[in-house]
């Protein structure tokens, strides 16, 4: 019988994490992937994903389930053993936390995914008699765990000043879908933005840059993917910026069509006031994937991603006058753009392949396991 991977994601899965998330599993060849949480979206249920709820149906699995996050009494033992579970990998911190007392009723051993907020919201550490599940049971993680994964280089030095032990720490990104035909980089196109609408993923200075650019007489075309809380505000900062269409949450294929129509990815991401931040934006490289430059910031996550003037440009967070130039500096150069696209695709298949981070996923897995 195949050995399974126990997958412990809380929510399985928003919609926003249904890609990137299912990436991380799509080379696995020893391990079964089985999802497990508290709550299946219409999203899992759909889809081929092996999935199982933790508790039963009705009043009394809401009951189980509840107990099972505040007092890590676990329901359904019996059944998770019967899959012959080698390894559990939880997504995210508080995942991991949520995790711990499977790993210890099934004696299995236990990797954490960090995917960036989750390493630096200062709420989630926040100590005293308000802390959150994941405060408390963060020195037994931290003892039992075996493995922290860290999606970038900058959430494993966030990790490091949080007391992580350095020797638990990995760097592993998350692959990208390598599309089988290679597009062309386009000379033209509009400027595209995609990711929710919350603080960190910093819209509003992008909105600020294109009035900038519209007071120097420039006004290109722009499309905006996503949608959040913060849709209201930058719908009406963009008032007057007649060529700037917002299309909402997009299909993954929508996604790619755009991606492949522009000429310009958009990545201005920023620290929050809350300390959120990004980890590495799955965005960035499927873009890039697609022959697509990639202005980010220097808060955006994308070291050793978006190369200064390679496969894109990075700049400051929070500084709109900057991004309006370095939009306007590849507006006005084609050959720049369609030189970073190609550039940016081939760092993408050497270094961020799907099928081969994903090979090493399990690796990394199976290594706990011997």
């Amino acid at each position: 019988m195949a050995r399974t991977a126990l997958i412990y994601r809380d929510v399985i899965l928003p919609p926003s994490e249904a890609s990137f998330m299912r990436r991380q599993y799509s080379g696995f060849s020893q391990l079964d992937p089985l999802w497990i949480g508290r709550r299946i979206t219409p999203v899992a249920a759909e889809s081929a994903l092996a999935v199982r709820r933790l508790g039963g149906d009705g009043w009394l699995g809401d009951i189980q389930r509840e107990v099972f996050k505040d007092f890590g009494l676990v329901p359904d033992l019996s059944k998770l053993q019967a899959m012959n579970p080698a390894v559990i990998h939880a997504q995210f911190g508080r995942g991991g936390a949520l995790a711990l007392p499977i790993a210890r009723r099934l004696g299995l051993p236990l990797a954490v995914t960090f995917h960036g907020g989750d390493a630096h919201k200062d709420k989630h550490y926040r100590g005293g008699i308000t802390k959150s599940l994941y405060a408390r049971r963060l020195p037994a993680l931290l003892r039992e765990a075996k493995l922290f994964i860290c999606v970038s280089e900058s959430v494993r030095q966030k990790l490091l000043q949080r007391g992580f032990p350095a020797g638990k720490l990995i760097v592993h990104p998350i692959g990208t879908d390598i599309p089988a035909d290679s597009p062309a980089p386009r000379a033209e196109g509009p400027i595209l933005f995609v990711g929710r609408f919350v603080p960190k993923k910093g819209l509003p200075v992008l909105i600020e840059a294109l009035q900038i650019l519209r007071r120097q007489g420039q006004e290109p075309a722009v499309r905006i993917i996503g949608d959040g809380p913060l849709a209201s505000g930058v719908r009406l900062q963009a008032e007057g910026l007649a060529r700037v269409d917002f299309l909402g949450w997009q299909r993954p294929d929508e996604v790619a069509l755009a991606m492949r129509q522009a000429s310009m990815l958009i990545v201005p991401s920023e620290r929050a006031q809350d300390g959120d931040a990004e980890g590495l934006p799955s965005v960035a490289t499927e873009a890039m994937a697609l022959s697509l430059p990639v202005i980010g910031t220097d808060q955006a996550g994308l070291e050793g991603v978006v190369l200064p003037g390679r496969t894109g440009l990075i700049v400051p967070a929070r500084d709109p006058e900057a991004l309006a130039r370095g939009i306007a500096s590849l507006i006005a150069s084609p050959e720049m753009r369609m030189g970073m696209g190609t550039a940016g695709r081939g760092l993408v298949q050497g270094e961020f392949n799907a099928r081969r981070q994903s090979q090493r996923l399990e690796s990394l897995l199976l290594s706990l396991t011997s």
